[in-house]
């Protein structure tokens, strides 16, 4: 059995929302090799200590919808958009390098999950271009459910709860928010999962936020990968 810092939830989990990059994929910290080329567009001088500012800030915020990062960091709407179109060029340019691949066993426990009689939807902080490519790089088209990106739940990411509820509506696997579990490697994800009433709210601890953050943010359980879920759900 996995170790978390609580006993699992005794409710009936029917829908499972997962994140992808840095919860069920690894891409070898591509989000920051690809803000270097949205930075460079947007006239942000590499090494200076703008270009640091704003690094720092995209690793603070790891799991946020892009788009959300770049309004902060560049302020006006043109040039949000703007950063966020190299961006998402740059980091399909990089997915096409095979730079993309599985967190260990997340393709397994998805498996599991649903074997299991669970629901599975797949979100994402990234445009619906580069959340699909990712997915055929992996061969994930069929692996869930529902994959869902901010546009596909009215333009606004993590950590708003609207993907969470979003699946909630569209999959109809329970009529109970409290029987979703939301799992995530940031306290976005967290966050996402707290604010949408979810009965579970697991961190993960295979991407970016370390197990404090991810407890200060309201996760429920903490474990090691979410190869570990199926169990700790059961």
């Amino acid at each position: 059995m996995p170790q978390t810092d609580n006993p699992t939830t005794d409710r009936d989990i029917r829908l499972v929302v997962l994140d992808m990059a840095g919860t069920t994929v690894a891409d070898g910290g591509l989000v920051e090799r690809a803000f270097e080329a949205a930075a460079a567009e947007l006239g942000v001088a590499p090494g200076s200590a703008d270009h640091e500012a704003k690094l720092a800030y995209v690793r603070a915020t790891m799991g946020e919808s892009k788009i959300s990062v770049f309004r902060h960091l560049f302020g006006d709407e043109d040039s949000a958009r703007r950063a966020n179109t190299v961006f998402e060029k740059a980091y399909g340019a990089l997915i096409g390098e095979g730079l993309v691949t599985p967190v260990d066993g997340a393709r397994e426990a998805i498996g599991e999950l649903t074997a299991d009689g669970r629901t599975v939807v797949l979100t994402t902080g990234f445009a619906r271009a580069t959340q699909d490519a990712i997915l055929d790089a992996l061969g994930w088209r069929d692996l869930a459910a529902l994959t869902l990106c901010p546009a596909d739940a009215g333009g606004r990411g993590r950590p708003y709860p609207d993907m969470v509820l979003e699946a909630f509506l569209r999959t109809r696997a329970t009529d109970d928010v409290r029987q979703v579990a939301v799992a995530g490697d940031t306290a976005y994800d967290m966050a996402s999962g707290v604010h949408a009433g979810a009965g579970a709210v697991v961190g993960v601890l295979t991407g970016a936020h370390e197990r404090e953050a991810l407890r200060e943010a309201g996760a429920t359980h903490v474990i090691a990968s979410v190869s570990e879920l199926p169990a700790l759900l059961r």
